[in-house]
């Protein structure tokens, strides 16, 4: 087993470092903050992609192919299914798979 008696080296070390003062200067360097803020201030030339620059352009084509659908479609979907009872078009749907 390793003792921790001041004569290793080991110990020296840690007792050194223990005893040492860190001396650097902390303070940002001249013109740092002045830097800083012209660049955060500075007009910024902002690359659109062309994605963001058909974005708005294609949700207008979508809803507007969407209206034009439903009303090409309007008569369809507003006639009564073929085939159903006039009875049946009013029953619960779950009651009529339940057979309640």
């Amino acid at each position: 087993m390793k003792s921790n008696q001041p004569h290793q080296p080991w110990s020296r070390l840690v007792e050194g470092a223990r005893r040492a003062t860190d001396g650097r200067d902390t303070a940002a360097p001249y013109g740092f903050a002045t830097r800083i803020a012209a660049l955060a201030m500075a007009q910024e030339t902002r690359m659109v992609s062309l994605v963001e620059r058909f974005a708005l352009r294609a949700l207008g084509v979508a809803c507007l192919l969407a209206l034009v659908s439903v009303a090409a479609n309007y008569t369809t979907l507003t006639a009564p299914a073929l085939g159903a009872d006039e009875e049946s078009l009013g029953d619960d749907p779950v009651a009529v798979l339940l057979d309640a």
